[in-house]
């Protein structure tokens, strides 16, 4: 049975791979704060934020696309190793983001640097 940190970190995964931006939006609270880790530098901060970018990049990187190579949990949180394609760049990279659930949603996110 998966945890809320796992179904949500697999929720926005699929819609982030569908390019479905309500239902990516959905998995997260409105005072989301994105930050770089280990500094814990602010990215963006709120739904809004989030929404302008994650809107820009579906628009530019039709093709983009994140594969899960592994994911680990652990209460509240999901970490999940991506690798990411599709990128109109060409470009092709591995992210490791780190997700911590509040409540019913996604409070925190963190991307390793």
């Amino acid at each position: 049975m998966k945890n809320k940190a796992e179904e949500l970190a697999q929720k926005q995964l699929e819609a982030y791979n569908a390019q479905d931006i309500e239902g990516f939006l959905d998995c997260y609270r409105e005072d989301v704060t994105v930050m770089e880790f280990p500094s814990n530098k602010v990215i963006y901060r709120g739904i809004g934020e989030l929404r302008e970018r994650y809107s820009w990049m579906f628009g530019e990187n039709p093709g983009n696309h994140a594969e899960l190579l592994n994911r680990i949990t652990k209460g509240n949180v999901a970490i999940d190793h991506e690798y990411v394609t599709g990128r109109s760049n060409g470009a092709e990279a591995y992210a490791v983001a780190m997700y911590e659930v509040d409540g019913e949603k996604i409070s925190k996110v963190w991307f390793v640097v």
